[in-house]
């Protein structure tokens, strides 16, 4: 896609959005869309009729009332991020949840709360229970533009629900919009504040006071550290992580504006808050001088973005020194642990484990594929292409079954400390071991018949032997970890492949390629990878 040529420069007044345009839109407007749960819950703008109140006022109900017909009879954790919308969420969804009476736990003061605390907290209270088990929601829409707000859930598992979960979630709150909230049951907030079901819930003091357990806190001590919380729900976290354990952080931007106007633009000239993008990371990658390495978390804290002196490191490149740090130096993580990865993240990994003599296990797009192995210790570490990852703690406990950017922030000063070099030269020495890779995603027109064929196919439907001069390894259009459908196909050869799949809102389908000979090979591979899915759709669509 072609960028903006305003991109990684700071936004300007005519960038911001309308705060109070967008808060009256959420409340008076009524939606022109279905709730629809994407991979990490349901997202949208008022502006676009996609996120208003009744939306949030029918999920609520709908979670409710899925509570009751699973026995989740605990608390239910609460959290918002810093969205201008995320605060009105939060109270639509307090209204709702004291009028069914279930126990829920919030931040005190009307502090933001990021993802992963909710899910640490979840799995905190869950531990050794049989009855009375907590769950969660996050009200946020991730590292999406100010304009957006998002709602998640976390069930008893810490980490975001499956797909049966959502599709009974989304098709009951779906119903109650259709017969317009008959059935939501509603107090007023000042009420719901104050009811006897409703009550705080210490997240900093919990999240920050085991960090020990899952990162060797003592020997980052004397690092240089720098963190940009990208005016996100961790901000005032920082402060009391770097007070507990004696650190050396310096919070470099603490402000919190529901516009971001302290963001410079991304890719396409939007504010977005994503750690993974040089756009986005531009003023934190301005310092990276000043640091032994610094780092960024997105708006609800569950992404990470690296910067070392050699400038922002794609995020492929930091998962693979993950990967290999951690399995050498986390002692009580089982031996037989797998290293988890999804089917779009860079064959580095793949080759990492295989030196390390891990079982490497793959998976669609999407956090919640990891979450199950997690909880059960059989993978330890689990990450994603997009920037997102979390790990067991270092006696081989799960920690947060969901993304975790704040740990996986302070790994990179742990990395720096005990590996004598920062993430990005740790990389180099694997690439002096496996070889180098270049990994791209692009995207290539598809209408949404096209988007919805791609979807299905069967490996079958590839007829071709080679890819870009080298015989074709494997055909996939499930994962090769757990089974389950990637919604699309990746084809593999020797040292290069490609995934293609359709976007879930745009006609559009992404291709995913990699090579590990060079930058000629990886556009050949982007060249043949149009050209077999376009062959694949044109005899489909006879």
């Amino acid at each position: 896609m072609p960028v903006d040529p305003r991109a990684g420069e700071p936004a300007q007044a005519r960038d911001l959005i309308n705060i109070p345009r967008l808060v009256t839109a959420y409340f008076a407007e009524r939606p022109a869309r279905p709730v629809v749960f994407g991979t990490s819950g349901h997202r949208g703008s008022p502006l676009e009729g996609a996120f208003n109140e009744w939306h949030i006022l029918a999920i609520t109900q709908a979670i409710c009332e899925n509570r009751r017909q699973n026995g989740i009879g605990g608390p239910l954790y609460l959290g918002f991020d810093t969205h201008a919308l995320s605060e009105a969420a939060f109270a639509s969804a307090l209204e709702v949840l004291a009028a069914n009476e279930v126990e829920v736990r919030i931040a005190p003061g009307g502090e933001y709360t990021p993802t992963p605390a909710v899910s640490h907290a979840i799995l905190a209270h869950n531990r050794g229970r049989e009855k009375n088990r907590a769950d969660g929601i996050v009200i946020t829409p991730s590292h999406n533009p100010p304009e957006d707000g998002g709602f998640k859930y976390n069930p008893p598992h810490g980490g975001p629900a499956d797909s049966k979960t959502t599709a009974c979630i989304q098709n009951r709150a779906n119903e109650i919009l259709k017969c317009e909230l008959a059935g939501v049951r509603r107090v007023p907030f000042a009420r719901a504040l104050k009811s006897p079901t409703t009550k705080e819930h210490d997240f900093i003091a919990q999240y920050t006071g085991g960090l020990r357990d899952v990162i060797d806190m003592d020997a980052i001590r004397g690092v240089n550290f720098g963190i940009d919380p990208l005016g996100g729900a961790g901000v005032h976290y920082w402060g009391p992580i770097a007070e507990k354990y004696k650190l050396k952080i310096t919070v470099v931007n603490d402000n919190v504006d529901p516009a971001f106007r302290f963001m410079t633009l991304d890719w396409d000239g939007r504010i977005r808050m994503d750690p993974s993008s040089p756009y986005a990371m531009r003023a934190l990658v301005a310092m990276k001088d000043k640091f032994d390495v610094a780092a960024a978390c997105d708006t609800d804290h569950d992404r990470h973005g690296i910067v070392t002196r050699r400038g922002l490191m794609p995020p492929n490149h930091y998962l693979s020194v993950c990967v290999d740090y951690l399995y050498r130096n986390r002692p009580g993580w089982s031996a037989s642990a797998a290293a988890g990865k999804t089917v779009v993240s860079s064959s580095m990994i793949d080759r990492v484990a295989a030196g390390l003599g891990r079982k490497l296990f793959e998976v669609p797009v999407g956090f919640k594929f990891f979450v199950d192995g997690l909880l059960s210790g059989s993978i330890a570490f689990g990450g994603e292409e997009s920037a997102g990852a979390s790990f067991l703690d270092r006696r081989g406990a799960p920690w947060s079954t969901d993304k975790d950017g704040i740990i996986a922030a302070l790994l990179a000063a742990e990395i720096t400390a005990r590996a004598g070099r920062d993430p990005a030269d740790y990389y180099e020495s694997l690439c002096e071991k496996y070889g180098a890779p270049v990994y791209e995603r692009i995207d290539a027109p598809a209408n949404a018949t096209q988007r919805e064929a791609l979807a299905k196919l069967s490996p079958s439907d590839i007829a071709v032997k080679d890819l870009a001069g080298e015989k074709i390894q494997r055909i996939l259009t499930h994962a090769p970890g757990d089974g389950n459908p990637i919604g699309g196909v990746k084809v593999v050869a020797e040292n290069g492949w490609f995934a293609a799949r359709p976007s879930g809102t745009e006609d559009v389908y992404k291709i995913y390629a990699e090579s590990f000979r060079g930058v000629d090979h990886l556009t050949k591979i982007q060249c043949e990878a149009r050209e077999i899915v376009a062959k694949v759709l044109r005899e489909r669509a006879r």
